[in-house]
């Protein structure tokens, strides 16, 4: 069966992205993958310290919930990441998580020397946003992060789910299109990765 990982990445249990991932995960396993559900305001995971502990063999130096977390995604057949807007990029734990990859960046442009050009991106994610406002450039920055982390994944951006001027806990509840978006993108992205195997 296929293996989906999706991403919890907001500070609130049930937010507005929180609900809307919710609903895509529910797509995903009607659609036929199994998906495997990680919450990371649950897990203790450090910022990076740049101490560069893994320039020999690509392992983080800092032993906590990380490397749980990257086993699972490297793993995977797809992903889905969920986060609200903070400061025009992700929230505090998904930049935690991110900023914890550089040990992968480093491992694949340093010591595997892998040629950006070559590298052909294998796994699809399913990006999810919400922000509060609803600047024309809100998405800008979350969006180019996004896409550079995902480089050292080895993966790409299959689809990305964007919603302006919602804040509050509960807001999405009020806009039940954007619910059946989401439990769609999940079904799609299920069947996507299974008729690829």
């Amino acid at each position: 069966m296929s293996q989906i990982v999706a991403i919890y990445g907001s500070p609130r249990r049930h937010g507005n992205t929180a609900s809307l991932l919710a609903e895509a995960v529910a797509g995903a396993k009607a659609g036929g993958a199994s998906v495997e559900q990680i919450v990371l305001r649950d897990k203790k995971i450090s910022p990076c310290l740049e101490i560069y502990g893994c320039r020999k063999s690509g392992e983080c130096a800092i032993l906590d919930d990380f490397q749980e977390v990257r086993d699972a995604i490297l793993a995977a057949d797809a992903l889905m990441l969920a986060t609200p807007v903070f400061f025009y990029t992700v929230s505090a734990h998904v930049k935690a998580l991110m900023d914890r990859c550089q040990s992968l960046w480093v491992k694949k442009y340093w010591i595997d020397k892998a040629v950006p050009a070559s590298m052909e991106a294998k796994r699809p994610v399913l990006f999810i946003s919400v922000g509060a406002t609803r600047g024309k450039r809100l998405f800008d920055g979350i969006l180019l992060t996004v896409k550079y982390f995902l480089d050292t994944l080895d993966a790409f951006l299959w689809e990305s789910l964007l919603y302006r001027g919602l804040d509050f806990k509960g807001d999405v509840l009020k806009f039940p299109e954007y619910m059946d978006q989401a439990r769609d993108a999940g079904r799609r992205l299920a069947k996507t990765i299974c008729a690829d195997q």
